[in-house]
């Protein structure tokens, strides 16, 4: 058996190196993780969730493609200085303490079992181009069920199949972008491309709320830092997919959203719940083209799924071990998945499905999931950020400058990128919701609009009590190790 070097973990005492490579992938396998775990239903749905503001979104989408840069730029930094499992949650512990690092794994745990609902919600527009067309509630969720549990069952089974998984469905995924990218850009009218902002806001507001729901599609920048125990060599691999595979995904993602927006007229793009199908039927007429798209569509949500499955269990895992979360979270089964956490994150991210169709269409509880996971994502973003900055501070006042410059543009870059990403996450495209003005009396938009709060808020409250009961179980953080 293969074996790998001693990798900090975020208590700072090393791993023993004695992991099999079966329990851990390469490079290769990182950087399907990064793209598999990015490239998800998100973008396949964005053109529709941005249609209410309208082609001014491609700016939105360019400023978040900044954004996704810098955070991949940062998080390859920091996992070479500390190359922990749970990835920002480690940073932030061992940067501001157990309390801002336990705040920083519930928030991130959040974001990735709603993010898995948000994802099944989105998958499953494109599973009822073939069945249930009459989009039936009830129907829907089963489909939705079983988008969320098929990946959980395949994580169980251990970490080989998943990534062979990952591996495949992100060829697939990343074949589909990559024609809308390039073979769609000779399908342009330009006159799609006008009026350019459709909604009631003006120019900034408009591209900010783009900006919120356009994150979506990009988190997962930071899924390798977060499962660095499964990635052989940490400290050079989990930098290097983080950087590549984000890079690779941008591309694929500007050229084939300016496709979209210059193949569909904004009425369309509104009315339809599976864009790229749709821009795919009009390139070539007739249905065929749009089945591919759509079968294309769904082999990516599957491989998204199985991918943010594993991160839903890595990161409680990380935080079980430092005592912040339960100790079941720790529990593995024998094929070494930590059982208990993928039962638990597909458990609330079904609830979190459930609660979203009682009150929403299929467009709209995707948005609002969207956005939600937009504000609890952002909050370890920019602990981390502010991480990074506390670390090469004090690098500098010991005389270690180089890159300083460097990871202090990027790291404020992170920080204003994550606040802007928390202000803009109101779901102000949302329709046919009672005004919370007619209730009392003011002009603060609809329901549905501040429901993303409404939910983050809810989950992230629920944190409270699980703190108070591991506060005496919290391990010491270590100190951060010096750069390298």
């Amino acid at each position: 058996m293969a074996t790998v070097k001693p990798r900090i973990v975020s208590t700072g005492a090393p791993a023993q190196p004695s992991a099999a490579s079966s329990t851990q992938f390469g490079l290769p396998a990182a950087i399907a993780l990064i793209m598999g775990s990015i490239i998800g239903v998100g973008v396949f749905n964005l053109p529709t969730s941005l249609a209410p503001y309208g082609p001014i979104t491609l700016v939105s989408l360019g400023l978040t493609t900044l954004g996704a840069l810098s955070l991949a730029i940062l998080f390859g930094a920091l996992s070479r200085r500390l190359p922990a499992d749970g990835g920002p949650y480690a940073y932030a512990r061992v940067a501001f303490g157990n309390p801002l690092g336990f705040m920083n794994a519930w928030s991130y745990w959040i974001t990735a079992w709603a993010g898995n609902a948000a994802i099944a919600v989105g998958w499953v527009l494109y599973v009822e181009h073939f069945v249930n067309k009459g989009h039936a509630k009830w129907l829907s969720i089963l489909l939705v069920l079983i988008g969320l549990w098929l990946p959980a069952v395949v994580n169980l089974s251990g970490v080989k199949n998943m990534g062979s998984i990952q591996i495949l469905t992100t060829i697939l995924k990343f074949f589909a972008l990559a024609f809308m990218s390039t073979v769609g850009l000779f399908y342009i009218d330009g006159a799609n491309f006008t009026p350019w902002n459709v909604s009631a806001q003006g120019t900034v507001a408009a591209i900010g709320s783009g900006m919120a729901i356009a994150l979506f599609s990009y988190i997962g920048v930071e899924t390798a830092s977060v499962a660095a125990a499964k990635v052989r060599d940490p400290d050079r691999n989990v930098g290097r997919a983080t950087i590549l595979g984000t890079l690779a995904t941008a591309v694929v993602y500007m050229l084939s959203l300016v496709a979209i927006f210059g193949i569909l007229p904004n009425s369309t793009l509104r009315s339809t719940s599976e864009p790229f199908s749709a821009a795919a039927n009009t390139m070539f007429g007739g249905t065929w083209a749009g089945d591919v798209m759509a079968l294309l569509v769904i082999v990516s949500g599957l491989g998204a799924l199985n991918g943010w499955t594993m991160i839903c269990a890595e990161m409680p895992l990380a935080a079980a071990k430092d005592g912040l979360f339960p100790e079941r979270f720790k529990q593995l089964n024998k094929a070494g998945a930590p059982a208990f956490g993928i039962l638990a994150s597909t458990t609330l991210a079904s609830v979190a499905m459930l609660f979203n169709y009682l009150g929403s269409n299929g467009a709209n509880a995707f948005t609002t999931l969207v956005l939600m996971t937009g504000i609890t994502a952002a909050i370890p973003y920019l602990f981390s950020a502010l991480a990074q900055l506390k670390w090469r501070r004090a690098d500098r006042k010991k005389g270690q400058k180089a890159r300083f410059l460097r990871d202090a543009i990027v790291a404020v870059l992170c920080i204003v990128f994550s606040i802007l990403f928390i202000v803009y996450s109101r779901n102000t495209g949302a329709q046919g919701q009672r005004s919370l003005g007619q209730i009392f009396g003011h002009s603060w938009g609809s329901w549905a609009e501040w429901m993303p709060f409404v939910f983050a808020g809810v989950a992230l409250t629920l944190g409270i009590p699980v703190y108070r009961r591991q506060k005496a179980h919290m391990a010491t953080p270590a100190q951060v190790p010096p750069i390298r």
